[in-house]
């Protein structure tokens, strides 16, 4: 039977779990940047969908309410927090 214990990995600073793919790479963090470019390119192409043979209006307002929500995404995202740096 297989076991259930978790071996640990040294990389010389702290043991981690395996499963960790900070413990091999060194990095845990989210790429908020990233995501915020990537939500804004996505609600430009959506508000591009606009222009197409579409005759009812109704896929047009999903398509700008979705498109609202992804590009004040990265406002929200990336404005600087008062004293975030306490929070660490």
């Amino acid at each position: 039977m297989a076991s259930t214990e978790v071996d640990t990995i040294d990389t010389g600073w702290v043991r981690e779990d395996p499963d960790a793919p900070s413990a091999r790479f060194g990095w845990s963090g989210t790429a908020d940047r990233t995501y915020a470019i990537a939500s804004f390119v996505s609600g430009l192409i959506m508000l591009g969908m606009l222009v197409g043979n579409h005759v009812g209006h109704v896929e047009d307002i999903f398509l700008i309410c979705i498109a609202v929500v992804l590009l004040v995404y990265p406002l929200v995202k990336l404005r600087p927090r008062k004293g975030a740096w306490k929070r660490a």
